[in-house]
Formats: C-alpha cells, structure tokens, sequence
C-alpha cells in the first residue's frame, strides 16, 4: 500500500536504462541541502533509545480498542494519518512515519503544522517544508533490512516496515505493534491506484481514505516477506518485535498483551 506507482521505474525500460535512472534519481537526492539535513539529523537519532523499548501505532480498525492511557511512559510510533485520533484522544505519538506520497499530500496540512518529529519519504519535500523536526527518507528498490536509515531504507510494502527500521536505527530492543489487523476489505491487485468509495472502514477512521480520495490497495504477501525480514535482523541483534494488536490476522511475530509488553 505504501510503494506510490507513479514512481516505479518504467516497465518499458530496459535494465540498463532502469538501472541509469535509479542511479540518477538517487543523484538528484543526494546534491539536495535537504539530503544533507535530513541524513545529520538521522544520525543524531542513532541508538538514541538503545536499551529501550517502543510500540508502533498501525492503522487498523483494532487501534481503537487500544487503551492509549497504558502508552504514556511508553515510546510510540504514529503511520501516516495518526492525527485522526488527536480530535477523540489526548494522546500524541513520540515520532510520525509516512512514505506514500498520496498520505503525505493529502495529509500536508498536519505535516506543516506540526511539531512532532516526522519521517517522510523524500519525494515528500514537495508538499512539507524542510525544518528541524522533520527527516526525509531516500527510500530504494534494494530489498533489506536498513540497520542505519540516514542512506537509505526499503519500505516493504508497508510503513509499518519503514517503523521497524527506524525502531531499530534508534536503537529500541523491544517493540511491539498494535493495530495491524493485516487485513483489508477492498480486493485487487497490490499496489493498485484506486478511488474510495464511502466512508473507510480498513482502517481505524473512516475519514481515513474518505470518499473520492485516491489510495493504493495493500501489498500484504509483500508486507510479510518485509516483516520476516525485521523478525530476522531483531532477533540476530537479540532484539525482538511482539505482535500486540487485539485480534487481527498476522501471526508472524510472537502475540503478547499490550499491558505486559509495557510493564515487562
């Protein structure tokens, strides 16, 4: 869901010229003052929490059985339009993820605005403006798991993966998700651009993907093959991701209850 089509490279390019694309856009990234900021203030995000540990905030419907009261000594990290919640909760997040452009345009207004620190993709620097709280992230086709996200990082298909990444970049031992219901109602070809039509009911606000708003149907085989990835690199570092989320349909990490995650 989270791999915008517009920017895949051109089918009908031949390797050689994808390969020379990759390579320029990649150069176009890194002669930008933006790049420079954004990989400084990365770095300064390095380890940061080492020893800690974080809960990622997924998009599902089961976010809102969450009890946010049992996360304010916790670390969270917010996915894309998590200021849906601010208008029904006092809760906010530690940090704020997006990669898909279609979020970060539609969701800019909140971007601009807010002091929460941000990772967006970089092709999102042209909707939010560059300023102290907000990393851009050169994303690439390189299928890993980043370690050190101030080069680059693979978004697997998920933001969700983009967080896992960047827990671990901060240095977090133990994170756990909660509101990854793994599940969407609408059907179709990954990565597809679609129209909504109604009110939203995959994720945790209607409003979410309202009616008439663009979005990209989900990559969930590409979503797990990311996932088994972060399982992997968390437990070669003794490091570990729980899945906390109240039901749901993914089974590729240990499930635990968010209240013993916290006080573990």
């Amino acid at each position: 869901m989270d791999n915008d089509p517009t920017l895949k490279i051109n089918p009908t390019l031949n390797p050689y010229r994808q390969a020379l694309k990759l390579c320029y856009d990649r150069l176009v990234w890194d002669i930008d003052p933006r790049s420079w900021s954004s990989r400084n203030k990365l770095l300064k995000w390095k380890d940061k929490y080492k020893g800690e540990k974080a809960v990622i905030l997924c998009n599902g419907p089961s976010l809102n059985k969450v009890d946010f009261s049992l996360l304010k000594n916790t670390f969270t990290f917010g996915l894309n339009k998590i200021n849906l919640l601010f208008d029904r909760s006092d809760f906010r997040p530690s940090f704020i993820a997006a990669v898909n452009l279609l979020v970060i345009e539609q969701n800019k207004d909140f971007y601009n605005s807010t002091d929460i620190p941000l990772f967006l993709r970089s092709e999102g620097k042209e909707f939010v403006k560059n300023r102290e709280n907000v990393s851009f992230l050169h994303t690439s086709n390189q299928q890993k798991f980043s370690k050190d996200i101030s080069i680059s990082l693979w978004e697997g298909g998920t933001v969700t993966f983009v967080a896992m990444q960047l827990a671990y970049h901060m240095g977090f031992s133990e994170v756990a998700l909660v509101g990854c219901d793994h599940y969407f109602n609408a059907k179709g070809a990954p990565g597809r651009l679609a129209v909504s039509n109604g009110d939203d009911d995959s994720h945790f606000d209607k409003r979410y993907f309202s009616n008439g708003m663009k979005w990209q149907l989900p990559e969930i085989y590409t979503s797990e093959y990311s996932y088994n990835l972060a399982k992997l690199a968390y437990n070669a570092d003794n490091r570990a991701i729980y899945n906390a989320t109240d039901g749901g349909a993914l089974e590729i990490f240990e499930r635990i209850e968010l209240t013993k995650f916290v006080n573990k």
